[in-house]
């Protein structure tokens, strides 16, 4: 299998890529925070009034009809968060 000029420049580019996030893995350093980012985004810490208010929403949506994946998705949460909301 024979590769144009224009895919081997990809090719090295992915390598190039592949390598400086091999090299950086290791060199990062972490504050204690386990899972500091969501996958869908930066993760968000909610403080008292705001986490029974976004609690309240989850509840009146999940009334409505709206499926867990998609709340899940949307708020970027675990659907085990809202299954297990009282």
């Amino acid at each position: 299998m024979a590769f144009s000029a224009q895919e081997l420049a990809k090719l090295r580019r992915i390598v190039s890529l592949a390598g400086t996030l091999v090299e950086g893995a290791g060199s990062s350093k972490r504050n204690g925070v386990a899972g500091k980012y969501a996958r869908a985004g930066k993760r968000i810490r909610r403080t008292g009034q705001e986490l029974v208010q976004f609690r309240k929403m989850l509840k009146t949506e999940r009334k409505k009809g709206v499926s867990v994946s998609e709340l899940a998705r949307k708020h970027g949460i675990s659907s085990a968060y809202i299954y297990t909301l009282p």
